[in-house]
């Protein structure tokens, strides 16, 4: 099994929960650690699509086995939005906050609040691409609860659950959310990968 692999992010809340879904069994180092300053396209109009030009980018410029993964809010009465545009809702350069707003307006009149996040993980490991998916169903609450997490946390209550991403503490949101489910596809794959 593989003992190091490159994250392509730098986003460091996703290498926070990714390392603490991964455990100690591989060393997950993202772009800062090996100094890798160039801007990664994202231009796909599918999280598939986003996760694999991630991927591929990162592994033909460092040549480092890697992975990269893109996440969407598919929001069923916005006809699936933001999906894949769920980061820069609200415009370019936006905040999570900037996010957050924006779909309340949109929902402010919405009875139904039914929703779901997807994870998909592109591996790159030996010049040979992976894929790994995830899915939670939930609802948009009407307002924000709850100060952990990012992203649209505070306002997506799991199905099933009576907290928010955002209250809810590392260890349960890793366990049953989209990324940690793609996440540890990837890792049942990697424990039985020869190297």
């Amino acid at each position: 099994m593989t003992e190091k692999l490159l994250f392509a992010t730098n986003n460091q809340h996703k290498l926070r929960e990714v390392q603490e879904i991964i455990g100690n069994s591989i060393r997950v180092f993202s772009f800062k650690d090996i100094g890798f300053t160039e801007e990664v396209p994202e231009t796909q109009n599918s999280i598939e699509g986003n996760a694999r030009q991630k991927a591929r980018f990162v592994y033909q410029k460092t040549g480092i086995n890697c992975f990269a993964d893109d996440t969407g809010l598919e929001i069923d009465s916005l006809d699936g939005r933001p999906g894949v545009y769920s980061a820069r809702y609200a415009g370019e350069g936006c905040s999570f906050e900037n996010n957050i707003v924006k779909i309340l307006a949109e929902m402010k009149d919405v009875d139904n609040r039914k929703a779901r996040f997807r994870c998909v993980v592109c591996l790159i490991i030996d010049n040979h691409e992976h894929l790994f998916d995830g899915k939670i169903e939930g609802a948009i609450l009407k307002e924000k609860r709850g100060i952990d997490g990012f992203g649209y946390d505070p306002v997506f209550l799991p199905e099933g659950q009576t907290s928010t991403f955002a209250e809810m503490p590392a260890y349960l949101k890793n366990g049953i959310s989209h990324r940690g489910r793609a996440i540890n596809k990837m890792v049942r794959f990697l424990q039985n990968y020869p190297g």
